[in-house]
Parts: C-alpha cells; structure tokens; sequence
C-alpha cells in the first residue's frame, strides 16, 4: 500500500498485539501508529517514518524520485513559498490553451501578480531584494552573502527601519555589513562605485543599522584582503604566502596603529612582489586595492625598516 511517489501509507507488520495476541498488526503512518486490525488497540504510537532514499545519480533516478519544487530562499520576498501561473498558453499535457481561455489566463496572471506585492512591506522587498542581487553580483559575491544582507534588511524592514530612507542606501548598507560579517569585506569606495551614494551615506547607513540592530562586527583583517587582490593581480600562490607572512609578522609587531586594512594589504603584496621577483608597479596594486600609491610607499617603506627586510633596489 505505498503511494506512488509518495510515503508509505499503511504497512502490514510481523508481530502479537499486546492485548488480544493477534498478528494481524497494520502501521498507520499517516497516524503514526501500530493498529492491531481485530481489537483495535494501538500497540505503539508516535513512530517517526524516516522515508526511503531519495539520493539520485542520474537524470532519470531524479525525475523519478522528485516530489518536491525548489528549496524555500531568503533572497526571494516570499521566499519561494508562493507558486506562480506560467507565461506559456500550454496546458500539462503541452497542448494549446483555446482561444477563449486565454484572456482568463491573462486576467489570472495580472490578479496573481497585484496580489503578491499588495503590501508596501511586500513591495518594498520585492524591489530591495532584487537591488541586492544586483549589487551583489556587481561586487561578485558569493550567495552566502546575499543571503545574509537579505537577512539584515528584512530585520531592518520589522524594527520599521526603512521608513523615511532610501532602498538603495539601507541595501548598500545591509550588503556591506554582509561582507564584514562573512570575511568577505568591501570597501565603501567599492560600494559607492556600484551604487549611486557617496561613501559617506553609505557609511553613515551602516553605523544606523549596526546600532539600531545591535550587530557588533570586528574591524576588517587586512590578510581578507590580501587573498582578493592577489587573484586579481593573477599572483602565484607562493607569493600570497609571503605577503601572508609578513601580515602576521605586522600583527605580532603590533604595526597596524592608525593604517587602513587596504593599504597594509596592497603595501605587503608589493613587499612579497619584490622578493619573490613578479613584477607588479605600485599604480598596478593601488588600482586593485583603491588606494593611492603615495599609500603604497609610506606603509611598505615602515614595513620594511621595523621588520628589517632588506628590498633591492629599484
């Protein structure tokens, strides 16, 4: 008695009953109970139906052992929970819808569309949610940290947050908080690019949301940064390890005092670009890093004397 494509039912066991002694014993999982079929006393209850292996290898063993639609998402306003009329005049069987029918699905699909986002609150994560996306992948984040900005502006949308601001400016924001939080930092120069804001808004945006919603965040660790630009610069492995080397070197010398994450990363690159012989300029590094190479100079300059490496001469 199992349904196709779907749990087992009802389940004919091997056993006695407890009261009359009968074999006859049916399990009941819709219930979650052992029945015995001639006194109808229930022998066991509260039995947990663990399923059967819906692991698929291939194509075919998918579509056989699908029963589900897509995963619930925190980036979508509803988050997937909602079903949606298709755009295609195609019935199940893929045959043309008639003439007559089309207007009422025109008219189903415009209703279903108005009634989603009938909310301001709706209607604010329907365009906050897709301008996260968007600046997201401007800034090529991964998708755990979508996920997270769109966790803090929906935090942000129930302490009634967003009320008299701009959606733009709380999501540049909530997507920077993001990288922080998942050591993935970018800079505010870097948002302000992708964004219409001036850094100073976009920072004074965050330092609002951090205090109103309590999010305590260290400082950004400038080797986060080091493992980024070293990608972009297309350096070998060995020399991220030295500038690496050298970071921790700098935080054991405790030498970070007054510097900016960015400039202690682009300074240390260029130090490791030296010595293991890639040639990388300055303007090249302060380009990726957003820095200026005056930077550049001053912060490689005191690496270098407190830590003693000894730099060819250019």
């Amino acid at each position: 008695m199992r349904a196709r494509g779907g749990p087992v039912e009802e389940e004919a066991l091997n056993g006695h009953c407890k009261n009359c002694g009968s074999e006859h014993l049916t399990r009941h999982f819709d219930h979650g109970e052992v029945v015995c079929n001639d006194c109808g006393v229930v022998n066991e209850d509260l039995i947990i139906d663990h399923g059967q292996d819906w692991r698929s290898f291939d194509r075919e063993s998918d579509a056989k052992k699908a029963r589900t639609g897509a995963p619930t998402s925190i980036l979508l306003p509803d988050k997937g929970l909602s079903t949606v009329i298709g755009w295609r005049d195609t019935d199940t069987y893929g045959k043309s819808i008639p003439a007559q029918s089309k207007a009422q699905l025109y008219r189903l699909r415009k209703w279903q569309r108005r009634m989603r986002t009938s909310s301001s609150t709706e209607r604010n994560l329907s365009y906050a949610l897709g301008e996260v996306d968007r600046l997201s992948s401007a800034l090529g984040l991964p998708k755990n940290v979508r996920s997270t900005a769109a966790l803090v502006y929906r935090k942000a949308v129930m302490n009634n947050l967003v009320r008299g601001r701009t959606i733009e400016g709380v999501v540049a924001a909530c997507v920077y908080a993001a990288t922080r939080q998942c050591n993935m930092p970018r800079t505010l120069n870097e948002i302000s690019l992708n964004t219409h804001l001036d850094r100073k808004e976009v920072g004074r945006m965050y330092r609002f949301l951090a205090r109103e919603l309590s999010v305590r965040m260290l400082p950004a660790h400038p080797e986060d940064y080091i493992k980024r630009y070293a990608l972009d610069l297309k350096l070998s492995s060995d020399t991220e390890k030295k500038a690496s080397g050298i970071m921790k070197q700098v935080m054991q010398r405790e030498l970070t005092s007054g510097c900016g994450p960015t400039g202690l990363a682009a300074a240390t690159l260029y130090i490791a670009c030296v010595l293991t012989g890639e040639k990388r300029t300055q303007s090249e590094i302060a380009a990726v890093a957003h820095v200026t190479e005056v930077t550049i100079r001053s912060r490689y300059k005191c690496i270098a004397d407190k830590l003693k490496i000894d730099l060819p001469k250019p």
